[in-house]
């Protein structure tokens, strides 16, 4: 499977977007012949140039200025009549949905009545179907995105002066790791929010890959002290341990009963945590208590933390981040006497059936758990 990768350390927009998978080797006569189609007026022009010393790509899309706003329902339109991939169509379509529905909710309306301002621009209409019609040139399969550098200070716009990230961008985001570091102003745009938290499947480190190519697209400024670029990486994946970034819940509990503490965990995993436990603790003054950890991805922190705070009578949590290394993987189906079993399959050869198949099946039909098990294991070694 091919994997792409855009590492934000300085922040991600539409034009860095294009840039860093021209110079990862996408076509530039192949995304101005897409992206012409579109019936924009606009030309497009792809530049070597440096960002503090690394050599990168600026993608510039030159049109006469238009005074007008669009709605989405202009905008779907203008995709659609355009020459281009129906994956191609659907993914720029996704991508102006989720703006969409952000700048609504900021602003307080329908994400039919949404002016799209800048965002409506020509330059922006071409920057986000030039990023969908890029990745799809370079055969991108799945995608990852780093954590995001967002920046700080402020940034002028036709609503005033807002603070960095802007209301949008900070609406995108939710859910998702972002950090600020580097010069004072906007490094990741609404636009390339958008596009990141639309198309990419997961947000963190590199996930496991053999590199093929490496491209960098240039932003508008040459920063002092940072390259002012979005890095692309594109690869194959591998059977490696993939890296993941979570987040660590915790909370020390001394006055809830297991019951409430059972239901708790039910209702975390329900809201999708990737683990919970619960330890028995000696806490101050001698008294019994239980330590509620819960692993969340970043998408789901707000959530889960949430629920703690709801279901529980703790009053603090402890939140940090940690590294979690996941194992390639996939599920198979095999048949025993009970019916079909998922087994697990790990990249160095482990496996083990779904405990839930095995525990419906065991229910029933009547069977020990053990003995549903075991046929599920046999099942699997007969047929390697």
């Amino acid at each position: 499977m091919k994997v792409g990768y855009w590492d934000a350390f300085s922040g991600i927009s539409g034009d860095m977007a294009i840039g860093s998978l021209l110079d990862a080797g996408a076509s530039f006569e192949a995304l101005r012949e897409g992206l012409s189609t579109l019936n924009t007026g606009a030309a497009f022009r792809a530049e070597r140039t440096k960002r503090k010393g690394i050599g990168a790509t600026k993608f510039h899309v030159d049109f006469e200025p238009q005074h007008k706003h669009r709605h989405l329902h202009h905008i779907l339109e203008m995709i659609d009549k355009a020459a281009l991939e129906p994956q191609v169509k659907q993914q720029a379509a996704a991508v102006f949905q989720k703006l969409g529905e952000a700048e609504a909710k900021v602003h307080g309306t329908t994400i039919q009545k949404v002016h799209f301002h800048e965002v409506g621009a020509v330059d922006s209409i071409c920057d986000i179907v030039g990023a969908c019609l890029g990745l799809h040139l370079l055969g991108v399969e799945r995608l990852h995105c780093s954590a995001f550098n967002v920046g700080s200070g402020t940034v002028n716009t036709e609503h005033g002066v807002l603070p960095v990230p802007t209301p949008a961008t900070a609406e995108l985001l939710t859910g998702k790791p972002v950090y600020s570091a580097g010069p004072t102003m906007e490094l990741t745009t609404p636009t390339g929010a958008a596009l990141a938290v639309t198309l990419a499947s997961g947000f963190g480190p590199m996930p496991p890959l053999r590199i093929s190519a490496t491209g960098y697209g240039a932003g508008d400024r040459d920063f002092p002290v940072q390259a002012n670029v979005l890095r692309f990486t594109l690869g194959e994946s591998t059977g490696a341990a993939e890296a993941t970034t979570v987040t660590v819940i915790e909370a020390n509990i001394d006055d809830t009963s297991p019951q409430i503490l059972g239901y708790a965990m039910d209702k975390l995993f329900e809201a999708g945590a990737l683990d919970v436990s619960i330890e028995s603790l000696l806490m101050k003054k001698n008294r019994q208590g239980s330590l509620l950890r819960v692993i969340a991805t970043p998408e789901t922190e707000q959530s889960l933390t949430g629920i703690v705070f709801r279901e529980t009578s703790t009053l603090g949590l402890r939140l940090y981040q940690a590294q979690r290394l996941v194992q390639g993987r996939h599920f198979l189906e095999v048949e025993t006497p009970h019916g079909r079993v998922r087994i697990k399959v790990s990249s160095d050869g482990s496996f083990a059936p779904e405990y839930e198949d095995c525990r419906k099946l065991a229910e029933t039909r009547g069977v020990p758990l053990k003995q549903v098990i075991a046929d599920a294991n046999f099942a699997y070694l007969s047929n390697r």
